[in-house]
């Protein structure tokens, strides 16, 4: 029988925590404590749009680095479009410098967004080389001032994201959770495995549960959900506020009404038909064409179609020639016959 975190599939199918809720954050209130977590690469606008379309409460942007903003790179501007239905919209910014960061928090403000998230856990090694991401982990003192100069900059809603520590011999979330909620953070999100770890490995709830004890801010958990017996029993084990999905997104948007159904009903609905996954293949890949325009969306594209379809008869085949189409008709033509 399938184990999550210690609790059997079955133990939570026959009590399920039933915690669909709405979520308040500063001055914020989400409609259900359901959130999409920032992903670079994969949480653009049109996937964002999909998920608001399948039930998630608070969408999370793609990561914008502070830097890139300040000195005007080209490819930073698309990362920060919005489309109004997408609201309420967290857009996250990452970098190590509390002048940099605070500012730019400042001159970007008054852009839709209606919370700004902080960056402290991408794990890539690129971002952590710089001191930024998960590095920040290890400078408490860093954060704080970090958090601190933001808060004082906007009077949007500040929160940040943190992993459990950045090594199995520093797990210090709960230390640095304080730290947050001591310099006006209004909500803090803990993802349950450390820097080392990177996504191996079964994420630690019982940090989050550690971190919810220790600070009165709303604390968002993330790690290990992947339907709606595994978001109830995080919910059950960490009493957290809210549940941060992630890569069990990827290709499943489906994934935040089924998990509500689960929260608000014990129900567990199935994996939606092949037609409609073809049908929602086939809109995201059109809005993304849109958005990024063709030689670019359907290259982007490819990886989403081999989410969407990972587990289904043939699919290893029809990835394969997906990673040789150049224009949406060929796509069409594919998909219709898979």
């Amino acid at each position: 029988m399938k184990k999550i975190n210690d609790e059997t599939t079955e133990d939570i199918i026959l009590n399920p925590y039933k915690e669909l809720k709405t979520l308040k954050i500063g001055r914020v209130t989400i409609n259900n404590n359901l959130l999409l977590a920032p992903m670079a690469g994969v949480t653009d606008l049109p996937f964002r749009v999909l998920c608001r379309e399948h039930g998630a409460g608070l969408l999370g942007m793609e990561m914008i680095s502070a830097k890139a903003v300040l000195y005007g790179n080209k490819n930073t501007e698309s990362l920060l479009e919005l489309d109004p239905e997408e609201r309420p919209v967290s857009l996250q910014l990452f970098g190590s410098d509390p002048v940099i960061i605070s500012e730019i928090a400042r001159r970007i403000e008054e852009r839709p967004f209606d919370i700004l998230d902080i960056n402290m856990g991408c794990p890539v090694p690129k971002v952590v080389n710089n001191g930024e991401g998960s590095a920040l982990m290890k400078q408490p003192l860093l954060v704080g001032k970090i958090i601190e100069k933001t808060v004082q900059a906007i009077s949007k809603p500040v929160t940040v994201k943190i992993r459990k520590g950045y090594s199995d011999a520093d797990t210090n979330a709960v230390e640095i959770a304080h730290i947050a909620e001591q310099s006006g953070a209004a909500a803090i999100t803990v993802h349950g495995r450390t820097r080392e770890q990177f996504y191996a490995g079964l994420a630690d709830w019982d940090i989050i549960a550690a971190v919810k004890d220790a600070v009165k801010i709303p604390v968002i958990g993330n790690g290990d959900v992947t339907d709606g017996p595994s978001a109830a029993a995080m919910l059950h084990k960490t009493r957290c506020d809210g549940i941060m999905i992630g890569r069990a997104a990827r290709g499943n948007p489906w994934i935040f009404e089924q998990v509500a159904a689960y929260l608000e009903e014990g129900q567990e609905i199935a994996k939606p038909p092949l037609q409609e996954v073809r049908e929602v293949i086939l809109k995201h890949a059109a809005w993304l064409l849109q958005y990024k325009g063709e030689y670019t969306g359907i290259r982007e594209m490819r990886k989403h179609v081999a989410w969407y379809t990972a587990g289904y008869p043939h699919s290893a085949g029809l990835r394969r020639k997906v990673n040789e189409i150049e224009t949406f008709a060929q796509l069409e033509d594919i998909i219709a016959r898979f």
